[in-house]
C-alpha cells in the first residue's frame, strides 16, 4: 500500500498543477524530493477521503 501511495503522489505531483505547486513549495522550503512526494501522497489521500465522504467528483482547483 505504501508504494502505491508513493506512486500516486508522484504522478499527482507531475500531472496536477495544484499538487505540483504544493511539491514545489515544499522543495523550495528545503524538503528533500522524496519527503515532498510523501507529503503530496498524504494530501492526495486526504482529498480522496473527503471526496468519498462528500460524494463529490475531483475539482482540480481545490486540493
Amino acid at each position: 500500500m505504501r508504494s502505491l501511495l508513493y506512486l500516486a503522489g508522484l504522478q499527482a505531483s507531475r500531472r496536477d498543477p495544484a499538487f505540483a505547486a504544493f511539491r514545489a513549495r515544499l522543495e523550495a522550503a528545503g524538503k528533500r524530493p522524496k519527503q515532498a512526494i510523501i507529503a503530496v501522497a498524504r494530501k492526495l489521500l486526504t482529498v480522496l477521503n473527503a471526496m468519498l465522504r462528500d460524494a463529490k467528483d475531483y475539482a482540480t482547483a481545490n486540493p
